[in-house]
């Protein structure tokens, strides 16, 4: 443990180095496959694909990334009463790497059942995963203040890092060469990430996460314990036999109705379990008031990712289909542009951290609602410019692709709201959240990210050269959405400043 303490990451603790290492290649593998899934769904058969419709194709995506983001909840819970923070990451990273071993498989045997067998098992292990490592880096200062908020956009820059050059590596392989050597460069990636994670963790981390929190009356605890491996076994049985039945035929799955119907249950979750911590969680005063707090930044992250991830399918089929591509004789891969956002993150994140720090040092740091409220803002603007990219499109009827520009600029102001927004929000509910629901907590900021990739897979597929109509309204519609909610914060941000008093550090 002293050696965690002195060993040092770039000014930071050692153990934020296995972390962002982890968490890198996992990225690697989540976003290399990301942008590959609606343009091989809805490639035609002939091309190597399954010949999707695009709607359809888009709102597997949407479903595919929300569940990997629902998955997050029950992923903290579990790790919070029964498994911890650092078993389930391990537990975690062994699964996703199993699904991307079934993806690749499936260009040689069982073809969509394997391929979606895959997906499930990705969504499971990202669930264990994802929330209990962002949680473990708070953990890491427990001092809190500005010098958390620059550790958290260290962690993000190494997300970034792997997104990017996921994207870059998957996207020339999978769209040049065919579409499984793109999901196998993922698969390979996740692997080097859980090595890492198996070799260094004991060292860097020490104690830190390694045992969940646990009743002091033994009899309760394995009660508690009981309680969640009946829970989990449950889930996992009527998951495998709904997988079974519709890889033998027995039932049919529409994306579109499942979506739809998936999206009024995300609300209903996020509804029952603020009620829950409100009502019967034991929460004090001064927690309620910070819940509060976090109800509010839970909304207005849902409306960013809503907008924010059309990336991989409304942004994705915008730069396939209607953005000239060709760079002195070289067809620039459509998935490229996706890495934009990461390129740009890899660079500014350090900028951001230190004018977090900065301003923290000054007494002059901005207020996590007031940040929030500049991320919505500046995506607003990265929206509108599509919305005359489309209309461009719409004039030609189609026929006049459009420079690369419109998408790049897009990108950059998508990634400066996404600096002032996602970062400070894994460090917020951090901080916010008390400390024996810290892990749930971390899977509702998630459960919110679940929304806004399903509401965005949902509207995805409007990007169509035979509906060009639909693309200024998406756009308008999204642009509209950013603005609105981001006035809104910034008029609230002051009275929920005062209900972060007593948060240290902000």
């Amino acid at each position: 443990m002293e050696e965690t303490k002195r060993s040092s990451f770039f000014g930071h603790p050692s153990g934020l180095a296995t972390l962002f290492f982890t968490e890198m290649w996992e990225r690697f593998s989540y976003y290399g496959i990301r942008p590959l899934l609606v343009l091989f769904m809805s490639a035609a058969i002939l091309d190597g694909g399954f010949g999707f419709e695009r709607e359809q194709a888009s709102a597997i995506v949407g479903i595919y990334a929300a569940s990997v983001y629902l998955a997050s909840l029950p992923g903290g819970w579990v790790a919070d009463r029964l498994l911890g923070l650092q078993r389930a990451i391990l537990y975690g990273a062994i699964c996703i790497s199993a699904g991307h071993i079934s993806i690749g498989l499936s260009a040689f045997f069982a073809g969509k059942a394997t391929f979606f067998l895959g997906l499930i098992l990705i969504v499971l292990g990202t669930g264990l995963l994802k929330p209990n490592i962002s949680a473990i880096v708070g953990d890491l200062y427990p001092e809190g203040g500005a010098r958390r908020d620059a550790g958290f956009s260290i962690f993000y820059m190494g997300i970034n890092l792997g997104a990017f050059s996921g994207q870059i590596i998957t996207g020339l392989l999978g769209e040049k060469y065919g579409w499984h050597w793109g999901f196998g460069a993922a698969g390979v990636g996740m692997l080097l990430g859980l090595l890492i994670y198996i070799l260094s963790r004991r060292k860097t981390l020490g104690e830190i996460g390694l045992h969940p929190a646990k009743h002091p009356d033994k009899v309760e605890q394995a009660k508690i314990e009981w309680r969640v491996k009946a829970v989990v076994s449950s889930g996992i049985l009527i998951l495998a036999a709904i997988f079974i039945f519709a890889s033998l035929g027995l039932i049919t799955i529409d994306a579109k109705v499942v979506g739809t119907y998936m999206s009024y249950l995300l609300v209903a979750v996020a509804v029952i379990y603020f009620a829950y911590l409100f009502m019967l969680g034991g929460l004090n005063s001064d927690e309620k008031k910070r819940m509060l707090v976090v109800v509010v930044l839970f909304v207005a992250a849902a409306v960013f990712w809503s907008a924010f991830e059309q990336a991989p399918t409304s942004l994705n089929l915008f730069a396939k289909d209607f953005t000239d591509r060709n760079i002195m004789g070289f067809e620039v891969p459509a998935t490229w542009f996706q890495s934009i956002n990461p390129l740009l993150i890899i660079i500014l994140a350090p900028v951001f951290a230190s004018i977090w720090t900065f301003l923290g040092k000054k007494g002059l740091d901005l207020s996590s609602p007031t940040k929030f409220a500049l991320g919505l803002l500046f995506a607003a603007v990265g929206f509108l410019i599509m919305i005359f990219a489309s209309w461009e499109v719409l004039k030609s009827n189609g026929a006049v692709k459009v420079s690369i520009f419109w998408l790049t600029f897009s990108y950059v102001f998508q990634t400066i709201g996404e600096l002032c927004l996602s970062p400070v929000g894994l460090s917020s509910m951090t901080k916010l959240s008390p400390r024996r629901y810290v892990g749930q907590v971390m899977g509702i900021w998630f459960l919110a990210s679940s929304l806004g990739n399903l509401i965005a897979g949902l509207v995805g597929g409007h990007v169509d050269p035979e509906k060009l109509d639909q693309m200024p309204v998406l756009f308008t519609y999204t642009t509209l959405a950013l603005v609105i909610s981001g006035v809104v914060l910034l008029i609230l941000a002051v009275p929920m400043k005062r209900m972060m008093q007593k948060v240290e550090g902000d």
